[in-house]
């Protein structure tokens, strides 16, 4: 797959079956579309491209509102893209200009002139062009004009089981990472940068790694116990993460904090990736240091059960 980060460095294919979203996600229904795409691709010896945002347009349209989380930084998204086997991903800068460009504009100049729209491949509902003025009717009803062909892939086969980003984000809200794993169509992650902590866990024989994401806008689950793989160094662990205030030991702000089985190599600075399998306990408050030990060592047993009966499944 080849990326571009503008339009500048794209060279038309001969045949290019295009789509283009936020995707966010990456989810089973934005899968779908890009099945098709992928479908269309081999039926007409095209290629397929994939136009995408960022930063995503809320962000730029609505900086107000500090309430946005997102399922996949810009990095994530480009790899899920990447596996679906898409030939061509156009990362287009979203600013307050581009947010101005009418959806004439965008059709004309940006679809048919820069990428040779051949054929467009869009989810119901889907929208373009500024305020979202611009859909499927109009482009079916102009497609002789414009010669380009649409098809719109109906909603019943993207959301028939209640696929969407909003629902995923619902799920992680509540702590339900299984639940999101399944709209998602694999299980949630999350990455960032190893920092030191306080290592009061390495006195209780649970040392953790602390986590810091770089991605402001990335979602965090529910704060809690989960059961996870920790990737470092592409080699994945079995391990048990926290997310909270760590109320026992009078913690002042929210950390996320990773302890991996079985592992005791130095990390710091090291970026590894969170795999979430499924959701222990909600954080709580101990009376001392010995019950939260007791209580992290059947954490532990519970996160084996757990991991090894999902890689029963």
């Amino acid at each position: 797959m080849k990326v571009y980060h503008n339009l500048q460095n794209f060279t038309k294919p001969n045949y290019a079956i295009v789509t283009s979203g936020t995707f966010d996600g990456v989810h089973l229904g934005h899968q779908k579309i890009l099945q098709r795409l992928i479908s269309l691709c081999k039926e007409k010896n095209g290629e397929s491209v994939v136009i995408t945002f960022w930063p995503h347009p809320r962000l730029v349209l609505f900086p107000e509102q500090k309430d946005l989380q997102l399922l996949t930084t810009i990095d994530e998204k480009i790899l899920l893209f990447e596996e679906t086997g898409i030939d061509h991903l156009i990362i287009i800068p979203f600013t307050k200009d581009f947010a101005d460009i009418d959806s004439s504009t965008f059709i004309n100049d940006i679809l048919i002139k820069e990428i040779g729209t051949r054929k467009l491949v869009i989810g119901y509902d889907h929208k373009f062009g500024k305020n979202r003025e611009g859909g499927f009717e109009y482009l079916k009803a102009n497609e002789e004009k414009l010669n380009i062909e649409v098809e719109e892939i109906p909603r019943q086969d993207i959301d028939s089981s209640g696929i969407s980003s909003t629902a995923i984000r619902k799920h992680l809200f509540e702590g339900k990472v299984e639940k999101a794993a399944k709209l998602l169509g694999r299980n949630y992650t999350l990455s960032g940068t190893v920092s030191s902590g306080d290592k009061i866990g390495r006195t209780i024989g649970f040392p953790t790694a602390n986590i810091t994401v770089s991605e402001d806008h990335k979602l965090i689950p529910k704060d809690g116990a989960y059961a996870v793989y920790v990737e470092v160094n592409d080699q994945q662990h079995k391990g048990m993460l926290n997310i909270g205030m760590r109320p026992t030991v009078s913690g002042l702000q929210k950390t996320i904090e990773v302890h991996i089985f079985d592992f005791n190599s130095d990390i710091y600075e090291y970026d590894i990736t969170i795999t979430f399998i499924k959701n222990i306990r909600e954080e709580q408050k101990f009376e001392n240091l010995a019950a939260l030990t007791a209580q992290l060592t059947e954490d532990k047993i519970q996160a084996l059960a757990l991991l090894k009966a999902y890689e029963n499944l």
